[in-house]
């Protein structure tokens, strides 16, 4: 089965993209492809390489960033959402004249058009937080 992701959920503050992570794993190993993973709302700080959790918890960043590398996902994250939340590459950073930017390869910054696509092309499209 082809599966694309949608993440609401804080990165920190609640346990939908570790959910997410655990069920794309999960669907990997069971076989599966994932189409996309679309990170919107608080979910898009998921996107940034400057959080730094203690050395007790998981890095959501280092893990989707390891498993998109190991499986060539598609990390997608809504600009909109991402730039309202001062999450940036160097290219917005550039364009909106900013001195730094936190997101880089494999996390990529498009529009709600690459959801829609996740969506028409796969199979299920499963969401996790609101």
């Amino acid at each position: 089965m082809l599966f694309s992701i949608l993440i609401y959920g804080s990165a920190h503050n609640s346990q939908s993209a570790h959910t997410a992570y655990r069920f794309a794993d999960s669907a990997l190993k069971a076989g599966h492809q994932i189409h996309r993973i679309f990170f919107y709302g608080e979910s898009v700080h998921t996107a940034s390489m400057l959080s730094a959790p203690p050395r007790d918890e998981q890095n959501i960043h280092q893990l989707w960033k390891e498993l998109a590398q190991a499986h060539k996902l598609d990390l997608v994250v809504c600009i909109a959402a991402a730039l309202k939340r001062g999450v940036m590459d160097e290219a917005e950073a550039k364009r909106h004249e900013k001195s730094s930017f936190n997101s880089q390869a494999p996390y990529e910054l498009s529009g709600l058009g690459q959801l829609s696509e996740a969506a028409i092309t796969s199979d299920r499209l499963v969401t996790f937080g609101a």
